[in-house]
C-alpha cells in the first residue's frame, strides 16, 4: 500500500522547525505539517519572502500555528544567533527538518569564506543542528536531512573545500553540488550512528525529493546564465514531479512513527525520480563510515563547533 499525505498522523502539540520554506519543497512540507496540526517554526533569509510564505500558509490553513525565524545558513555567525533565539523561545523541538539549500551557482563564497554550496547546504546545517542539539537531545527529536539523487554523482568529498583556503581544483558547480548533498547524507547517517552508540532517544534519517519542479534549479543557474536556468527548468518540468509530490519523502520521514533512524526515504518509481516515498538505497560512498567520521571532524574544525552527541 503506497504512502500518501493522508497517512500523516495528528501532529497537534508537536513543534517542527523547517529551514528554507520560501521554496517549493519547504513550503509544501510546512503546509502539510500545518494541516496536520503541528506548531511550526519556519526559517528564511529574506524577511519579505518569509512574510509572503506565512500569509500563503494562513490562506491555506487559517488556524495554522506558525512563527518565522530569520536564518542565513551561509553565515555561521547568523546561524549561532538564530539558534540562540530559537532556544530562548522554546525548550522543546520535536522535529528538525534541514531542508534549505542552494543549487549550482557560479563560484561564490559564504560570509566565512567557504564555497557556497558546501558552506550552505552542509556546514550551515551542521552548525545549526549542533547549536540546537541540547534541546533536540532533551526532546528525543527527529532530525530529517534533505539530500538528493545528486549524491550518487560523486565518489567522495574533497575535504579541502571545508577550509577557507578551499580546494585547489577547478570549480565545477555540479560536482560541488553533488558533494554537498553527499555530505548531507553522510551527516544524517553518522548522526544516527552516534545517537545509537550513546543510547539516546533522538532519531536521524535522510530523505530526497527525486526530481521535483521547483525554483531551486532555475535560481541557481540564473545567477550565472539566465538561458541555462530557464532551459533546465523546462527539462525538469518534463521529467519531474510537482513540488508538492517532492515534499512527500520529507513528510514521511518527519512523521512516520515506525522509522527508528538511519533510513533514507525517496520516491519509489523511475529509479527514484518520482513516485510515492519509500525506503531507498544509497551510493556505496554514502555508507563509508570512515569518510563520514572524517567529514564530521572537518566540519567541527570548519565551523568552530564541538558537536558531541
Amino acid at each position: 500500500m503506497s504512502w500518501s499525505t493522508h497517512d500523516i498522523p495528528d501532529q497537534s502539540g508537536r513543534r517542527i522547525v523547517i529551514t528554507g520554506v520560501t521554496g517549493g519543497l519547504g513550503f509544501h512540507t510546512a503546509l502539510e505539517l500545518g494541516r496536520a496540526g503541528a506548531d511550526l517554526v519556519v526559517t528564511a533569509r529574506d524577511a519579505t519572502k518569509a512574510a509572503e510564505t506565512i500569509d500563503r500558509l494562513r490562506r491555506e490553513v487559517p488556524d495554522v500555528s506558525v512563527e518565522d525565524l530569520s536564518l542565513d545558513l551561509a553565515d555561521l555567525g547568523d546561524v549561532a544567533r538564530a539558534a540562540a533565539e530559537l532556544t530562548d523561545r522554546h525548550d522543546r523541538i520535536d522535529v528538525l527538518v534541514n531542508n534549505a539549500g542552494i543549487m549550482i551557482p557560479p563560484y561564490t563564497e559564504t560570509a566565512d569564506g567557504f564555497e557556497l554550496q558546501i558552506g550552505t547546504n552542509h556546514l550551515g546545517h551542521f552548525a545549526w543542528t549542533a547549536a540546537l542539539w541540547p534541546v533536540l537531545r532533551a526532546s528525543d527529536a527527529r532530525v530529517v536531512s534533505v539530500s538528493s539523487l545528486a549524491h550518487t554523482s560523486v565518489r567522495g568529498i574533497d575535504l579541502r573545500s571545508l577550509t577557507t583556503e578551499g580546494s585547489p581544483r577547478k570549480y565545477k558547480r555540479w560536482q560541488s553540488y553533488g558533494e554537498s548533498k553527499l555530505a548531507n547524507l553522510l551527516f544524517a547517517l553518522e548522526l544516527d550512528r552516534r545517537i545509537k552508540a550513546a543510547g539516546l532517544g533522538a532519531v536521524s534519517l535522510a530523505v530526497h525529493p527525486g526530481i521535483s519542479s521547483t525554483n531551486l534549479q532555475k535560481t541557481g543557474v540564473e545567477m550565472g546564465n539566465p538561458f541555462a536556468g530557464s532551459a533546465l527548468k523546462q527539462v525538469s518540468k518534463l521529467a519531474s514531479q510537482s513540488a508538492a509530490a517532492g515534499a512527500w519523502s520529507t513528510l514521511r520521514g518527519a512523521t512516520e512513527e515506525s522509522l527508528t533512524g538511519g533510513e533514507y526515504i525517496g520516491p519509489g518509481s523511475l529509479g527514484g525520480v518520482r513516485g510515492r516515498p519509500q525506503q531507498v538505497g544509497t551510493s556505496s560512498t554514502a555508507k563509508d563510515e570512515d569518510l563520514a567520521a572524517a567529514l564530521w571532524t572537518a566540519s567541527e574544525a570548519a565551523t568552530g563547533v564541538d558537536f558531541t552527541v
